[in-house]
């Protein structure tokens, strides 16, 4: 019997040297909820400022409406914001990622996280280009719906690597944006559900069932 129980704790050392190898799986629950509320600060930031800006008779009218030439000053506010909230989810994401892999007796950057980081870019960098030329087009309703499906597929991309709940996220991330395609002038709201809600009980989530 103490036979059995130890060849099956050997074959679950393995199992678990083999998962740390294969995949990286440090990354913490709580950057997703503080990306998500950075999200969320951004998205009220950029809905505020659209009240105070323009003049219609309702704020969700503006996407639809709106083209890039005569609406430079609001895409420079747009683009500053998202910098900010990008900038921000980075540095508090790699702060506590890298005290997670401290914790887990891992590093931060090795092969596993390369190759994370790699297919995660693939998506994240196609979504982005594929964004400028819509703004070149004047096309801005689209660009919430796209950031969102291209940031879905990016996760999934990405899942391979690392653990595979982030494969769900991505999912749900590319439904939202398949409905914002659809509700064009509400492609704000999605957003902030996207970026904001649902990394936040994502984060909850990941946290309670990998770190508590």
């Amino acid at each position: 019997m103490n036979k059995e129980t130890d060849h099956l704790a050997q074959l679950q050392q393995i199992r678990a040297l083999m998962e740390r190898s294969s995949r990286f799986i440090s990354l913490s629950g709580l950057s997703g909820v503080f990306a998500g509320i950075f999200a969320l600060l951004g998205a009220l930031a950029a809905y505020f400022y659209l009240g105070n800006k323009i003049n219609t008779t309702s704020y969700f009218d503006y996407p639809v409406n709106s083209s890039v030439e005569s609406n430079n000053e609001v895409l420079s506010f747009f683009l500053i914001d998202a910098i900010f909230v990008l900038v921000a989810s980075i540095v508090v994401g790699l702060i506590l990622t890298w005290r997670s892999a401290k914790k887990n007796g891992q590093t931060i950057w090795d092969a596993t996280a390369k190759r994370m980081l790699i297919n995660l870019m693939i998506p994240l960098v196609t979504g982005g280009f594929f964004c400028m030329i819509l703004l070149m087009h004047g096309l801005i309703g689209l660009v919430a719906p796209v950031t969102l499906i291209f940031y879905g597929l990016a996760l999934i991309n990405g899942s391979k690597y690392t653990l595979d709940d982030i494969r769900y996220l991505g999912i749900c991330e590319i439904i939202l944006g398949l409905l914002a395609s659809i509700f064009i002038g509400y492609g704000l709201l999605f957003w902030a559900i996207g970026f904001g809600v649902l990394h936040i009980v994502y984060g909850l989530l990941m946290y309670n069932k990998y770190e508590r």
